[in-house]
């Protein structure tokens, strides 16, 4: 009973501050509106083995931005998601919703915003919270404080320990809405430079979480990268330093990229693009804030888990591109990443295997997008389960804009 008083004064809470800004700003904004709708559709068919299985899930996203000024804004956007996958369920969510206030030089966000890190997989999604930037010619420095347990599971994707992949599992269930709805509860709190108009784009920082719940792992996060834009061929390099604690002992990880891109120049646009990634495992493996999947195919999520990718695009009409991508996967340790295709008992092997896949986008006009693709994963070409059957899926995404 205290618990759910306790939820129930924390929605009311927000609900009411919320609110709160939309009143204060009306009067100002009734001169300046914004809006639009759009439908996002998803359907996903696939199998393994014999098995075979469709998913489909349908979104509707209306938008509404209020100009103040010149230089600042209150955007609001929403979605309503019906989703199939054996059964039907349906999940409402507030997305991104914020108020960008614009001051010469420095910037303030309050409410619901997106923030990525520089690697972008460690912290990248929405957060509700608060940020300021101030901008100088020796670069843009910001900070930001966020806080997570409005956010919805889905959305925010965060599974770092097994009670929060249990409660990801869940269905949404509007009868027990608070224990089914909300991501883990979870402060945020990053400081960043970045300093672009350089030869070399360089891109840090420095980003901490503090686990709110019983089950308690705290850590931070020291994020770099370093961009050499180039017309022809540009390079990243970057890496991550992570400190973990959990239960009162310290453990730390780390992570690393590089890649390399090639844009020629010939008639039809095109980029070729190799991207090498490593996460550490072992006791204390490297965890990210926000979980996501590191291939189209295989569901190999972070941490113990490095790979290879080899992705082309050419644009091969004005409305038309055609995508091609190669991901070699290799577990970083014996210990962590014991998933498909793992075998359990034959578990002394490193290389997963390849993923391939296809992509095609079309876009007859500015309000109609389709994109459309396919591919498989091949444990045959790899030694940690040969024999084991191969994966793939055929996704078709189709977003329409309806104002």
């Amino acid at each position: 009973m205290t618990n759910n008083i306790f939820e129930s004064s924390r929605l009311c809470a927000f609900a009411r501050g919320f609110l709160t800004v939309c009143l204060l700003f009306i009067p100002c904004l009734l001169y300046a509106v914004d809006f639009g709708l759009i439908l996002d559709q998803n359907a996903n068919y696939g199998g393994f083995g014999d098995d075979r299985s469709y998913t489909y899930s349908g979104s509707l996203l209306p938008r509404l931005s209020f100009l103040l000024g010149d230089d600042s804004e209150l955007y609001f956007s929403a979605g309503i998601e019906a989703a199939y996958n054996d059964e039907w369920t349906f999940a409402p969510e507030l997305l991104r919703t914020e108020l960008a206030l614009n001051f010469n030089n420095l910037s303030l966000r309050l409410g619901r915003m997106y923030h990525s890190d520089p690697l972008g997989f460690i912290a990248n999604g929405f957060f509700d919270g608060v940020k300021i930037a101030f901008d100088s010619e020796a670069g843009t420095i910001s900070a930001g404080a966020w806080y997570t347990w409005f956010l919805y599971k889905r959305r925010a994707n965060i599974t770092m320990t097994a009670k929060e992949h249990e409660s990801y599992a869940l269905a949404l269930d509007f009868d027990d809405f608070a224990n089914t709805y909300f991501a883990p509860e979870r402060i945020v709190a990053a400081l960043g430079w970045e300093r672009y108009g350089w030869p070399v784009t360089p891109r840090f920082s420095l980003l901490a979480q503090k686990d709110l719940s019983e089950e308690s792992l705290d850590s931070q996060y020291l994020v770099g990268k370093i961009s050499v834009p180039a017309r022809m061929l540009s390079f990243d390099l970057g890496g991550c330093l992570a400190l973990f604690q959990v239960d009162g002992e310290f453990g730390t990880a780390y992570a690393a990229e590089a890649g390399i891109s090639l844009m020629p120049p010939v008639n039809v646009p095109q980029r070729l693009s190799l991207l090498a990634r490593y996460s550490s495992g072992g006791e204390f493996a490297f965890l990210p804030l926000t979980t996501q999947n590191r291939g189209n195919i295989l569901d190999a999520k972070l941490p113990g888990i490095s790979f290879a990718s080899l992705d082309y695009i050419a644009r091969l009409h004005s409305t038309f591109s055609l995508g091609l991508k190669s991901v070699y996967f290799v577990r970083s340790d014996l210990e962590t990443y014991y998933a498909y295709p793992v075998v359990i008992g034959n578990n002394d092997k490193y290389l997963l295997g390849n993923e391939f896949f296809v992509r095609l986008l079309w876009a007859p006009v500015s309000d109609i997008q389709l994109n459309l693709g396919g591919g498989v994963f091949l444990p045959s070409l790899g030694d940690v389960a040969p024999d084991a059957d191969a994966t793939w899926q055929v996704k078709l995404n189709v977003v329409i804009s309806l104002f």
